[in-house]
C-alpha cells in the first residue's frame, strides 16, 4: 500500500479528515441510539434521596436539569446528592446547571449535597459550590478555577503542501481564531477580554455559592488544582468524607429518619462510548478541522 503521506500530501489530509469524519458519525449514531434516558424506579413511597450522576466533560446540560426538575417535582425525594467525577467541561452548560441549583436552593425546595469522586475540577467544582454542602474525598481533585480556550495554526503545514486559504469577511474581527493564520494583537486582546469577563463569571459564582469574599476566591482562582484536603482548609468544601457520607449528610439535613432510598435517572450505554463522544474525537477534530471544536471551557487540562 503506497504511503499516503508521500505520494499526495493533500490526498492524506483528505484521507485523514474523511477518517474524523466517519469517526464523528460511527459514534454519534451508537451514542444517540444506546444514549436514551433509562429511569431507575421512582414510584415507590417512602424517603428517598435522588442522585444525580455529573461524570466525563461536561458538553450538554439537558439530561441533568431534567434530572434535577423531576426529583424536585417528586414528594417522595426528600433530598438531592449530586455524585461528581468530572474536570469541567462547556461554559454555558456549567452555569446552567449551577443556576438551577441555585434556584433549588432559594426557592428551599430541596437540600442538595455534592459529593466528589476522583475529580471535581473546574467546571465541575462550579457546579458544585451552588450546592447547600460539598463532601470531598481528601484525595479528590479539585479547584481549577479558571477558562482557557484553544486554538490551533496549521499555516506552516498548508505552506507545506501547497494549500492555499483565502477569507472574505464583513469586519476586522469576523474570521478570529481562524487556523490558517497568526492571531493579530487586537485580535488576542479582544478574545483576552471575553476570557478575563468569563473568569469573573466563575469567581463571582463561586463566591455567591460559597459565602466567600470575591478577593478571598480570586486569590485561589489561577487554574491551580488543590486535593481534597487542601480544599477543606481554603473552604472550597465543607467536609472530608465518603459517598456514604454524604448520603448521611443529607439524610439528616433532609429530616430523613432511618435508612433513605438512593434513586437514580441515567443514560443507558457503555461509559467508553460517552468518554470516546465527548473527549477524544473532540481532540481529533481539533488536530483535523481546528475550528469546529473551538470555544471556552471551564476545563481541567
Amino acid at each position: 500500500m503506497p504511503d499516503l503521506r508521500t505520494s499526495s500530501p493533500a490526498r492524506f489530509i483528505v484521507f485523514l479528515t474523511g477518517l474524523a469524519l466517519f469517526a464523528f458519525l460511527s459514534v454519534y449514531l451508537l451514542t444517540s441510539f444506546f444514549g436514551r434516558d433509562r429511569e431507575s424506579s421512582v414510584s415507590l413511597g417512602g424517603d428517598k434521596i435522588g442522585v444525580v450522576e455529573i461524570k466525563g466533560v461536561i458538553l450538554n446540560s439537558e439530561h441533568i436539569l431534567k434530572t434535577l426538575n423531576r426529583y424536585v417535582d417528586d414528594r417522595n425525594v426528600k433530598g438531592i446528592l449530586l455524585r461528581i467525577d468530572s474536570p469541567g467541561g462547556a461554559v454555558a452548560p456549567s452555569q446552567e446547571i449551577y443556576d438551577e441549583i441555585r434556584k433549588i436552593h432559594k426557592e428551599g425546595k430541596k437540600k442538595v449535597v455534592a459529593s466528589f469522586g476522583n475529580v471535581a475540577a473546574s467546571g465541575a467544582y462550579y457546579v458544585a459550590s451552588a450546592a447547600d454542602r460539598i463532601v470531598a474525598n481528601p484525595g479528590s481533585l479539585t479547584g481549577s478555577i479558571g477558562v482557557i480556550m484553544e486554538m490551533t495554526n496549521i499555516r506552516e503545514l498548508l505552506d507545506k503542501i501547497g494549500i492555499d486559504s483565502y477569507v472574505i469577511k464583513s469586519g476586522e474581527f469576523k474570521d478570529i481564531g481562524n487556523m490558517t493564520r497568526p492571531m493579530t494583537e487586537r485580535e488576542h486582546r479582544l478574545i483576552q477580554g471575553v476570557i478575563n469577563d468569563i473568569y469573573m463569571q466563575f469567581v463571582e459564582d463561586v463566591a455567591s455559592g460559597r459565602k466567600m469574599d470575591v478577593a478571598k476566591v480570586k486569590k485561589i482562582a489561577d487554574g491551580s488544582i488543590f486535593s481534597g484536603r487542601q480544599a477543606l482548609g481554603l473552604g472550597l468544601v465543607d467536609k472530608l468524607g465518603s459517598f456514604q457520607d454524604a448520603v448521611d449528610l443529607l439524610a439528616g439535613m433532609s429530616g430523613i429518619r432511618g435508612k433513605p432510598r438512593l434513586i437514580y435517572e441515567r443514560k443507558a450505554g457503555p461509559s467508553w462510548l460517552d468518554y470516546v463522544a465527548k473527549g477524544t474525537l473532540r481532540k481529533v477534530f481539533q488536530l483535523v478541522k481546528g475550528e469546529a471544536f473551538n470555544g471556552i471551557f471551564y476545563l481541567m487540562q
